[in-house]
């Protein structure tokens, strides 16, 4: 079997998640062969180290192409680099889902080129305000995305976890101001996770699993405790 030889990525450019399945369905789509694809990559974009092997390997999952080799392989399977994307989580994730220039985003949020790059490699948006929602609308970020960019989601999931162990009417306020949501659907989902919460405890006690079986189902739900809050936000927001 030939080694499949792949550059080292650049310092804070890590792999991005990449939809095998994907890039493998858009290829077959357009009847090329992984031959194709490397040719394509080679010639167009640049890039001549990529061969049939290594489209191979991005297919299967066995490596995973970088910026600018997700950008060619976009080039080449006549698609967004989104749509070679699973699911993007950071900021800079989002914007190469949609083939958005760094510098762009800068100016769109009125910000020094340098210092958005800066964000970006950290992962710690530091924007005003009126900078993010600059940046929410240029990368049309939903709100569990824009909260998860903005590097809000940690402190999110510290709020619910004390609403839900203690008393819940005390972090309305607090989490409206990470999530600007409606009062009372901030009101409605904490109340409904509290007693979610407090009702699975109580429901495993009564089970005899005794304290350590209560501890760690309770720590199950804890541990999903962000994905449960936008779950329950979709199901009273249109």
């Amino acid at each position: 079997m030939c080694e499949v030889r792949q550059p080292s990525p650049q310092p804070n450019q890590p792999a991005l998640p990449f939809n095998a399945p994907a890039a493998r369905r858009l290829r077959a789509a357009l009847g090329m062969g992984p031959e194709h694809v490397a040719y394509g990559m080679r010639v167009s974009y640049g890039l001549p180290y990529v061969t049939p092997d290594l489209v191979m390997a991005w297919e299967r999952g066995a490596a995973a192409p970088h910026s600018a080799e997700l950008a060619a392989l976009a080039g080449v399977l006549w698609c967004s680099p989104g749509e070679l994307i699973s699911r993007p989580r950071t900021l800079r994730e989002h914007r190469m889902s949609r083939g958005i220039a760094p510098e762009d985003v800068a100016h769109a949020v009125d910000m020094d080129l340098r210092g958005y790059l800066r964000m970006e490699e950290s992962g710690q948006w530091r924007g005003n305000e009126r900078q993010s929602a600059a940046l929410a609308r240029l990368l049309d970020l939903a709100l569990p995305d824009f909260v998860a960019v903005t590097g809000r989601e940690t402190r999110l999931a510290d709020l619910l976890n004390s609403a839900v162990t203690t008393r819940w009417q005390a972090y309305v306020r607090p989490v409206m101001r990470l999530a600007p949501l409606e009062r009372g659907v901030v009101e409605e989902v904490l109340q409904g996770l509290y007693e979610d919460y407090q009702g699975h405890m109580a429901a495993t006690l009564s089970w005899g699993g005794g304290s350590r079986s209560a501890s760690d189902s309770g720590k199950e739900f804890l541990d999903q405790i962000v994905e449960n809050f936008w779950l329950a936000v979709g199901d009273r927001t249109p």
